[in-house]
């Protein structure tokens, strides 16, 4: 172990969720999501993590603060540890792996550092909600765009028969490992997106950004059963109006809304 490591702080104005996703791809290291700042910590220098982040931000012309210092190099990945919390989202309940589980609750295991959804973010917890209140047992369900495979674990433990598909591969494979830890069942799986598969359900589940929600919009309603549910999120407030205008032909049933995070929820009835 060296004597100090770099600790990189990243705090967006906006915009949050795709700094995060970058980030992600930048690093294999653990991130912490602490107060809307993201840490990233490496025993490997992070100026050109730095750089790279500062770039990004003067292209979308988003003010984002960096800051790049040398630590002393302690336990940070008990620290970091002891900063993620469980978080607790209608009767789910999800936790990382050095936690325990919460009776009377659906227990969800996701180590944050090692998926791309935890829970945390307002338009995961919104979906959860959607899906906490929407899937009913036998139900089928899709999740485009798995990430982590946490929406669909969720769907999974309340008795849902789930497919899973994400257009980078890792995720489907990393979305997998999360399945197996918490002893749930996936139906089938794709790299890819839902034009891959023609069949309907009754439920789709789609957390992405607005863009691609316009993008594909034919392609979801077209995975919908008659009756089905649609959710939708993903979306910042200022890109509502983009998604709705994709989906007016659809029945707009539920908005939730956490900050400046908007998920939708729609049905063919």
């Amino acid at each position: 172990m060296l004597d100090y490591y770099y600790e990189l702080q990243i705090k967006p104005e906006k915009h949050y969720d795709i700094f995060l996703d970058l980030l992600s791809t930048l690093t294999d290291e653990a991130i912490e999501e602490l107060d809307g700042t993201l840490i990233s910590r490496s025993e490997e220098d992070l100026s050109d993590i730095e750089a790279g982040i500062q770039a990004f931000a003067k292209e979308l012309n988003v003010q984002c603060s960096t800051q790049l210092t040398q630590e002393k190099n302690e336990d940070w990945i008990r620290k970091y540890r002891e900063a993620i919390k469980a978080v607790e989202v209608g009767n789910f309940y999800i936790y990382p792996t050095w936690e325990q589980p919460k009776e009377n609750k659906i227990n969800i295991i996701i180590d944050p550092a090692l998926s791309f959804g935890s829970g945390h973010h307002e338009t995961t917890s919104s979906c959860l909600l959607a899906i906490d209140k929407y899937v009913k047992v036998n139900d089928t369900l899709l999740d485009v765009g798995c990430g982590s495979g946490i929406l669909a674990i969720g769907a999974s433990k309340k008795g849902a028969l789930v497919d899973i598909c994400d257009t980078d591969e890792f995720a489907v494979s990393n979305a997998y490992e999360n399945f197996q830890l918490n002893e749930a069942c996936v139906n089938e799986s794709w790299a890819g997106s839902v034009t891959k598969t023609d069949k309907t359900y009754d439920v789709v589940v789609a957390n992405i950004v607005a863009d691609v929600l316009a993008m594909i919009a034919t392609d979801l309603k077209k995975s919908m059963k008659e009756n089905g549910i649609l959710i939708l999120s993903g979306i910042l407030e200022n890109h509502l109006e983009k998604v709705q205008k994709k989906y007016k032909d659809l029945k707009e049933v539920d908005f939730i809304q956490k900050n400046e995070w908007v998920t939708l929820v729609y049905t063919k009835a």
